[in-house]
């Protein structure tokens, strides 16, 4: 039963907007009958499982949909590219084409495409359901594969049960995760990478550019073939035992799927794929998408939907991901995309721009998900701020597990360049930080991939810039660098303590790694200098990297151990003449001195009674601060502070320059320790 009330009822000033969010479930369930007749989205999902090549009993069988040609081919290696009657295919119901061969027609690693001949023309085509492509390395052209390995792959590895912990993610891209100048493999990634992650406290790895896409530097969001993996990393069996082992590591692995858009390729990808520009896409002026050089499914039309809600259930089944990080969801969401758009008022959400049908295809590919995969989880990019993203379909949203807190990065950033260290407003941080949807869970992050590509630049490198060349190493001193170490550990720490339901962190920027993204290009005469991670950085105990990197373990184990994303948290004190911060979440008490160079000794922190430890310690020697605490002391709490009203008891600490403390209260051993 549907109660929409429940969105407007956490936010009144939705109540005249109350018809759009009550619209959206009936209109995501009439597409839902018109596309099932009242089966299960799971049972209709399963397009991979008819269209593409597929073995059976007496050889093969290979569907396409292509309901404009007048002729289809299998071309390849079987025919020495050349058009074969004996590999036409044969036109079947509803614009189907379909052949079966006998067994030595085709074979393991053969390469092959479709010859598609329509009215007045004819094109080379990969198959829309190609679950393997690969990529000549002479003359850079993409041809589909058969895949049909002898030994079929065998998973060792059940689903960890996280027991609902919170994701702590670690958003990854494999080809670049290697040190070496070239593209990293799923190898490489599943023997060196994923172990790494889980001893650095993570639980979720959130892997990049997965489909298959022709232009590396695209950084996997120009999709071309949605249900193959892409071949630059290694083989479909490569990534399963990615994924398993991450699994035997006690990891859930999701994965970034773009459904927002697809590349404008024709040779490559859906465009023109039977000749008509509206087979997958729009067929007026909404087919390009303005800003990203590519093409705009056609949310409304039934195929699209079977061939996306087909390709969710797809990656669930085949390679059994945990979850999903939607990509481009504003894009989806409007028809202007949210480009140039501030949506600074409620009334920017519901002024027509909605693509209604964008929004029910992804209210059932969440629905679809849950119910192949319950413990799947959904994270949707989306920065409008779109009340109802991340809240349940039952309650008027559409119906995302968690939307990710993309104001956050964006002010410290801005902050970072616009103001000097002494105007920064301690009250306004706290309230930026906290500035959440009470009825959506959000994954808070401090930086992701966004932050560090080509022209930008990473919280830590903007911090010190070009002092991380020269003055890194322990032995050396440097001003700028102890305040781009300090800051690093506070805004990472100020990001997980108040993010909402879970935490983000990009591959690498947890210690701080140098530099930008930039992948090989023209303009970079094709390097791989940039599109890489310098690992060597954190294991070099001359330099100052791993203290980053052990501070990032420590405070990762303290929120997982502690529990405290169960409660919101809970302002004590603002002082922005001190530039101290302190709040509360669940049983921590967070404090922050963001002033440069002003320390306070007994510093009053309104806590009620109770006997109070260190838990964290930014300033500790363990991650290059100037130990300046004595971490072994208990703290009582005091009603006697001088400057101050007596209607609160307070936690009195000293708290030092650009350094931030963790207490926890601890039980009383008596009642003079009250």
């Amino acid at each position: 039963m549907m109660n929409t009330s429940l969105l407007i009822q956490n936010d009144p000033w939705l109540k005249p907007f109350s018809k759009y969010i009550a619209e959206r479930k009936p209109r995501a369930d009439h597409k839902e009958y018109e596309l099932t007749g009242g089966a299960s989205l799971s049972e209709f999902a399963t397009g991979y499982l008819y269209f593409g090549l597929h073995r059976t009993a007496n050889g093969w069988v290979f569907r396409e949909w292509a309901p404009n040609a007048t002729n289809v081919y299998l071309i390849g290696d079987f025919s020495n590219w050349q058009i074969v009657s004996e590999y036409a295919l044969h036109q079947k119901a509803n614009g189907v084409w379909e052949i079966e061969l006998p067994e030595e027609k085709l074979w393991h690693g053969a390469l092959y495409r479709l010859l598609i001949r329509w009215r007045g023309g004819e094109g080379e085509r990969i198959p829309s359901y190609a679950n393997r492509c690969v990529q000549d390395k002479k003359s850079k052209v993409f041809s589909a594969q058969v895949w049909n390995p002898k030994q079929p792959y065998v998973w060792q590895s059940p689903v960890p049960d996280l027991n609902n912990a919170v994701p702590l993610i670690y958003e990854s891209h494999v080809g670049m995760a290697t040190e070496e100048l070239r593209v990293g493999t799923f190898a490489e990634y599943r023997d060196q990478i994923i172990p790494y992650i889980q001893q650095s406290g993570y639980n979720t790895v959130q892997l990049m550019a997965i489909q298959e896409h022709p232009y590396y530097g695209s950084f996997g969001y120009h999709v071309s073939n949605f249900f193959a993996v892409s071949s630059r990393f290694g083989t479909p069996d490569d990534f399963k035992s990615l994924v398993d082992s991450a699994h035997g590591l006690g990891l859930h692995v999701i994965m970034d799927l773009v459904h927002s858009h697809s590349v404008k390729n024709t040779l490559e990808g859906l465009n023109l794929f039977d000749g008509t520009p509206s087979l997958y896409f729009y067929g007026d002026n909404r087919r390009e998408h303005p800003a990203w050089d590519s093409l705009c499914f056609d949310y409304g039309k039934n195929e699209v939907l079977h061939f996306l809600l087909s390709n969710c259930k797809y990656w669930l089944e085949e390679y059994k991901i945990d979850g999903f990080r939607f990509d481009g969801v504003t894009s989806m969401l409007y028809h202007h995309h949210g480009l140039s758009k501030d949506f600074t008022e409620y009334s920017m959400y519901f002024d027509g721009s909605e693509n209604t049908d964008a929004t029910s295809y992804i209210m059932l590919a969440n629905k679809l998900i849950h119910e192949v995969k319950p413990t799947a989880v959904t994270i949707a990019e989306e920065m409008s701020g779109m009340p109802g993203v991340a809240t349940p379909i039952d309650c008027g949203g559409i119906g995302f597990d968690y939307r990710l807190a993309m104001g956050t990065p964006d002010y410290w950033i801005k902050l970072i360049k616009d103001k000097s260290d002494n105007e920064w407003n301690v009250g306004e941080m706290y309230y930026e930080l906290t500035r959440k949807r009470s009825d959506e869970k959000t994954i808070g992050y401090a930086e992701s991939h966004d932050q560090a590509l080509v022209g930008d630049k990473t919280i830590f490198f903007r911090l010190v810039d070009m002092e991380i060349y020269n003055h890194m190493a322990i032995s050396d001193k440097s001003v700028v660098i102890d305040r781009g170490m300090a800051l690093h550990k506070m805004i990472r720490l100020a990001t997980i303590a108040t993010a909402g339901n879970g935490y983000l962190c990009f591959m690498g920027n947890e210690f701080g790694h140098p530099e930008w993204i930039d992948f090989p290009r023209e303009g970079n005469n094709w390097s791989y200098r940039y599109a890489r991670r310098q690992w060597g950085l954190i294991r070099d105990a001359h330099l100052k990297f791993h203290f980053l990197a052990a501070f990032d373990k420590e405070m990762l184990s303290l929120t997982g151990n502690s529990n405290f994303f169960s409660h919101p948290p809970e302002l004590l004190l603002d002082d922005h003449k001190q530039h101290i911060l302190a709040f509360r979440r669940n049983e921590l008490v967070f404090v922050f001195n963001f002033h440069p160079d002003r320390s306070c000794t007994d510093y009053g922190i309104p806590t009620g009674h109770g006997k109070f430890r260190i838990v964290l310690n930014t300033d500790s020697g363990r991650f290059d601060g100037f130990n300046r605490i004595d971490e072994s002391m208990d703290y009582f709490t005091s009603s006697i502070i001088a400057d101050r009203p007596m209607e609160n008891t307070y936690l009195k600490v000293y708290i030092p320059a650009r350094c931030a403390l963790v207490f926890k209260k601890m039980p009383a051993k008596s009642i003079y320790e009250i």
